[in-house]
């Protein structure tokens, strides 16, 4: 594949830059601190590390790229079919990239940035100790002994 030039490149960086941004189960795990106390700075180094993912390796392998960081470094199983959604997000901008369709890439960009403000607005909300509504009091179930509640392992995104 021919190396973007510098006016591509930068414009392929503000589209993974929108996809990533708006990924709720990204997002959810940087503000849930999945990934450790450098949550954000890895999702910042995920943000290169697909602009260069994507320039220089096969299509096919985006999705599983993105999975595999999710679980790695944020320990996080994202079931929610998202991973699909987003690399063909990824895909289809760069795509617009390669053609030199720079309207394309602004619009796709413009219309991944308003989901956003609805996002960090729902990721407030579902912050522990914010509860629009209040939450039911947990009920005493009487069961034994012999029902252990998992500890650890991925959270998991559904």
């Amino acid at each position: 594949m021919a190396a973007l030039s510098t006016g591509q490149r930068l414009l392929l960086e503000r589209g993974v830059q929108a996809v990533l941004r708006g990924w709720a189960a990204l997002q959810l795990a940087v503000d849930q601190g999945f990934g450790g106390p450098h949550s954000s700075e890895k999702a910042a180094w995920l943000e290169g590390a697909v602009l260069e993912f994507l320039t220089e390796l096969a299509e096919d392998e985006v999705e599983d790229f993105l999975a595999e960081v999710m679980d790695n470094e944020f320990d996080t199983a994202v079931e929610d079919g998202s991973l699909r959604q987003v690399s063909r997000e990824l895909l289809s901008v760069f795509a617009r990239v390669r053609e030199g369709d720079v309207v394309g890439v602004g619009e796709a960009v413009a219309a991944l940035a308003q989901r956003g403000p609805a996002l960090a607005s729902a990721l407030a909300n579902a912050r522990p100790g914010h509860s629009p509504t209040p939450a039911p009091t947990p009920q005493s179930t009487g069961t034994s002994s012999d029902e252990e509640e998992e500890v650890g392992g991925d959270d998991v995104i559904e």
